[in-house]
């Protein structure tokens, strides 16, 4: 087995010890078990505890990350891309078990799970803008830099926002947010 195969077995083991159980009931020694490795093979792989947190935040925001990557492909323009990516993040984020436990802590339901939830978040935004300000540079919008960084930051605040708190469908969200878009590009002045 590849160390990263055995990483990802790894990953697997503890997402699904952390829906069925909550951060608190992750060690070691379990993850380990459900693996069908020692215990030092888990520590050797991710290191500590936190580190495993760390790591399984990660490849679920990389899995998100994804998600945004194939909003913009082969989309004519920045808002039908903003709002196919905003789409298949919250479908996403529904549809993930372990999404869901982190958002039941943070609203109580089990505040060992929180770790998850606060693990360098400004990290995670920083990452997400600066994938979304990749994507949209090949549009050559016709704003200034800042413009566009202030206005990706806000998508990106509220999407997470809605990942955590949803307050309507992910097409219903997405489609309100690429309107916005949509309507600020609109109002700009034509050149040619």
């Amino acid at each position: 087995m590849t160390e990263s195969a055995l990483r990802e077995r790894i990953l697997d083991a503890t997402a699904g010890i952390t829906v069925g159980g909550g951060w608190a009931a992750v060690s070691m020694g379990k993850v380990a078990s459900v693996v069908g490795v020692s215990r030092q093979t888990v520590h050797t792989e991710v290191g500590t505890k936190a580190e495993l947190a760390e790591a399984l935040v990660i490849r679920e925001v990389e899995h998100f990350l994804a998600e945004v990557v194939a909003g913009f492909d082969e989309a004519p323009d920045v808002p039908t891309a903003i709002e196919r990516s905003i789409t298949r993040v919250l479908e996403r984020a529904a549809d993930s078990a372990l999404v869901r436990g982190v958002v039941a802590a943070a609203h109580g339901a089990d505040t060992e799970l929180l770790p998850l939830l606060t693990t360098r978040p400004e990290q995670l935004l920083e990452l997400a803008t600066a994938t979304v300000q990749g994507l949209v540079a090949p549009f050559a919008l016709p704003l200034p830099q800042a413009r566009i960084d202030a206005t990706i930051e806000v998508i990106v605040r509220v999407t997470l926002s809605q990942v955590m708190h949803p307050t309507g469908s992910p097409a219903d969200v997405a489609e309100h947010l690429a309107w916005m878009v949509r309507t600020v590009l609109d109002t700009l002045p034509r050149s040619g």
